[in-house]
């Protein structure tokens, strides 16, 4: 077994238990036997299609469909006939734009499989393809996921925001992954004092705080993002472990923090386990609309 005890990017955090586990996986793990065995379970890789619909663009726009996944972790837990279903339903569902929340890996940026990701994200056919990076992606050679993005026509925004055309009423403001990455609101936020809505793409719900600093209310916004897989083990009850603050307030689902709408997605994919329970894959479609004046 070689050890690998450092992050392989820019990504932060990366502590000596984790290098020492994840070595261990990578031996335990070779094969993606989890994956297969997991992926023979009935239900295992059923992936819901959560649908919202948003009143958050000025009068007379017209409505924008948005399609949003996170967590996808191809590697040796993640069966390919659940990230084949999840990209079905988005290539089906005729979106405007789609947005990638982060956490594309676990454990490695192997170039086939991150060919071969690059290959379902193509053939969503949205206008505007969208990414962020999250904390497993900064763990390894992220510059492999982002020139196979480029190459799939996925732009990926490191605190920055980009204009949606053609009518340019909502902007998308992508925002570093808050635990490893190094998340600048400020930046990020620059130029879009004009806009009339606002999505904030970040990985994890704990950048909350730094794009309400930064927005300050000016315009209508939807926070989106993903990283605590509703939990992964969770009960009727609810997720026993979700990680960070924000995550453990908000491990998934829809809500509402002041003059921002947040949304925190279960994800797809798994990581140390396969097996989820109680926290079921999902990609999700906003139907975004003109605010009812009536």
């Amino acid at each position: 077994m070689q050890l690998r005890l450092r992050s392989d990017g820019r990504g932060t955090a990366y502590t000596v238990r984790r290098g020492v586990v994840e070595s261990c996986l990578r031996t335990l793990y070779r094969g993606d036997w989890p994956a297969k065995l997991w992926g023979l379970v009935p239900g295992a890789c059923d992936v819901d299609l959560v649908a919202h619909r948003i009143a958050m663009l000025p009068e007379g726009a017209r409505s924008l469909r948005v399609g949003f996944v996170s967590d996808l972790h191809v590697g040796p837990t993640t069966p390919e006939r659940l990230l084949d279903n999840a990209f079905a339903h988005l290539a089906s569902a005729q979106l405007d734009v789609l947005l990638l929340g982060g956490d594309y890996v676990f454990l490695d940026a192997d170039e086939r499989a991150i060919d071969a990701l690059a290959a379902r994200i193509g053939a969503v056919s949205a206008a505007r393809k969208l990414a962020v990076l999250g904390n497993h992606d900064l763990w390894t050679r992220h510059e492999l996921l982002e020139r196979s993005f480029a190459a799939a026509g996925v732009e990926v925004l490191v605190n920055r925001s980009t204009a949606l055309a053609p009518e340019g009423e909502v902007t998308v403001v992508g925002l570093d992954d808050p635990w490893t990455g190094a998340p600048d609101a400020a930046r990020a936020f620059e130029g879009t004092g004009d806009a009339a809505a606002v999505i904030v793409l970040c990985h994890s719900p704990d950048g909350l705080p730094l794009a309400q600093a930064a927005q300050g209310g000016r315009a209508p916004t939807l926070y989106v993002c993903g990283h605590t897989h509703g939990g992964h083990i969770a009960t009727p009850s609810g997720p026993l472990i979700v990680p960070g603050r924000l995550g453990r307030q908000y491990p998934s689902g829809l809500h509402s923090t002041g003059d921002l709408t947040l949304y925190v997605s279960r994800g797809v994919g798994g990581v140390e386990l396969p097996v989820r329970a109680y926290a079921r894959p999902e990609v999700v479609v906003f139907t975004l609309t003109a605010w009812d004046r009536a």
